[in-house]
């Protein structure tokens, strides 16, 4: 057999230790034989068959990536071995050789409905073949449909759309908006936050891995004003049971007595931080945070890049699962399932003051954008996928709070509906963040075993979970076994 070659010397090192150490030193296919003997269930079935992978070679591809692409693209090029990525189908993934994987990052939760939804798929290649591009300065049926649809799915007075490219032009847009409405500058958001990279919205994200040392974003301020999105969140505590809200309110407070003016333009919250690790706030403190920020003159906005479109399952906006009415709702990523688009909402009275100048986006609001965007609404609602979400989502929650209390460095559960983080540390009386070897470790024999997933936290500490809104019950159950395993091997290792 095969496994009688691993050499025993003497080490105390289990025998499902021995074979996590092959099965990372081994090649590619005594890497999958390694896996299958481990208490791994069958990756759930797909009928799906991807077409053969032609064109140029692996070694070809990183060579064009180091020469031609910013080097940028390499630093962020996820694991150590890289994953080829060739053809995609709902859930789906698979690489240049054939290897199926079950996406459960979905290109940042981006890829919201699935890899080439069928029903988005039929809705693009039919306006592709009747109008490309065109811009708003013309009037097309397409754009006026889907701002209506869009609008239909806020509550009043949240009615006014404009169409953006990104989530970080549509969040530059809320800055202006909001400075422009109130004649006011200075911009509030949270320790772990992540609003975009662009020059201005580089000012409002809170986390070190993404800023420059460059000024940006004029005085803009960010301030950890609530502990509620830092790195060191408690241990998990049953429901009424958190205690953090007086103390994240008496912070905010002594931010807006020390370090800020009397009257500010904005205050900038994800439902869920995202990029800091699927950060929740305590039970009413949005509420309490709007209130105070409107006494102070600003306006409130709501970040729903990644919390959007039915994402956190109880409701289609994260904002409404707190309680609370934004006066500008920025959102991007799902809107279109990755297709380039975003979009801002807000109130009749912002809108006519941003219309006091000239603004023109030349592909905000394109009619492949509209009816890619439209056929989303369409497939979320058709197809059930919020409800999706909520199930789902619940069900992966409670099955990954048993790893929590199984695994002494999984320190924290996390989310809602399919926006979920696992944040890892040494151990459970320090609390200290798992180091980056560690992760990368755990992610990369994840990702061996035919799961993706994302990272994230302020320290690099979470596991990002939000796969497309289609996934199911057994998918779920795969991707808490292969993680569970990942982390068993590497507490066998260490």
């Amino acid at each position: 057999m095969l496994f009688a070659r691993v050499p025993h010397v003497g080490n105390p090192m289990t025998k499902t230790a021995l074979l996590a150490k092959f099965h990372r030193a081994s090649g590619p296919w005594c890497q999958k034989a390694a896996v299958k003997s481990q208490d791994i269930p069958s990756m759930p079935p797909c009928d799906f068959k991807p077409q053969q992978c032609q064109g140029m070679s692996k070694q070809r591809m990183m060579e064009l990536r180091r020469l031609n692409c910013n080097p940028m693209t390499m630093k962020v090029t996820y694991y150590k071995s890289p994953v080829f990525v060739h053809q995609g189908h709902m859930q789906w993934l698979w690489d240049m050789d054939g290897k199926r994987y079950l996406d459960f990052f979905a290109g940042v939760a981006t890829v919201s409905l699935g890899h080439c939804h069928p029903k988005v798929t039929a809705a693009a290649t039919a306006q592709m073949n009747k109008l490309w591009h065109t811009t708003n300065i013309y009037v097309f049926s397409a754009l006026q449909e889907y701002c209506e649809k869009l609008a239909s799915h806020l509550p009043d007075p949240l009615k006014v759309v404009y169409l953006t490219n990104s989530g970080s032009e549509a969040n530059d847009l809320a800055m202006l908006m909001s400075r422009l409405h109130t004649g006011n500058h200075d911009i509030l958001s949270f320790r772990g936050s992540y609003h975009g990279g662009s020059p201005q919205t580089m000012a409002l994200t809170a986390n070190s891995a993404y800023k420059y040392p460059v000024a940006n974003g004029g005085s803009t301020t960010v301030r950890a004003s609530g502990e509620a999105a830092t790195a060191e969140t408690p241990p998990y505590r049953p429901p009424g049971q958190c205690v953090a809200n007086d103390q994240y309110i008496g912070q905010l407070k002594e931010t807006f007595a020390t370090s800020l003016p009397s009257r500010i333009a904005a205050f900038f919250a994800e439902p869920i931080q995202g990029m800091g690790g699927a950060v929740q706030y305590p039970k009413d403190y949005l509420k309490q945070a709007y209130k105070m920020v409107r006494e102070r003159g600003g306006i409130c906005i709501a970040d729903e890049v990644q919390t959007g479109f039915g994402r956190t399952g109880s409701h289609f906006w994260g904002f409404q699962g707190h309680e609370v009415m934004p006066d500008i709702v920025t959102m991007a990523k799902g809107i279109a399932t990755g297709f380039p688009m975003g979009a801002v909402v807000t109130t009749p009275e912002i809108a006519a003051s941003f219309a006091k100048g000239v603004h023109f986006n030349t592909f905000g609001g394109n009619p492949m954008a509209c009816t890619i965007g439209s056929a989303v609404l369409d497939a979320i609602k058709e197809d059930g996928l919020q409800e999706n979400s909520h199930l789902v989502g619940t069900y992966m929650l409670t099955q990954l709070a048993k790893l929590r209390d199984k695994h002494q460095i999984v320190g924290d559960v996390r989310g809602k509906g399919l926006q979920i983080g696992v944040e890892m540390v040494e151990d459970k009386v320090s609390r200290t963040p798992l180091s980056l070897a560690a992760m990368s470790d755990i992610f990369e024999d994840t990702k061996d075993m035919g799961v993706l997933i994302g990272k994230g936290g302020v320290y690099g500490q979470n596991f990002r979970v939000q796969p497309p809104m289609c996934v199911t019950k057994e998918d779920a159950d795969y991707f808490v076994a292969v993680f569970d395993r990942s982390i068993q091997n590497y507490m066998d290792r260490r």
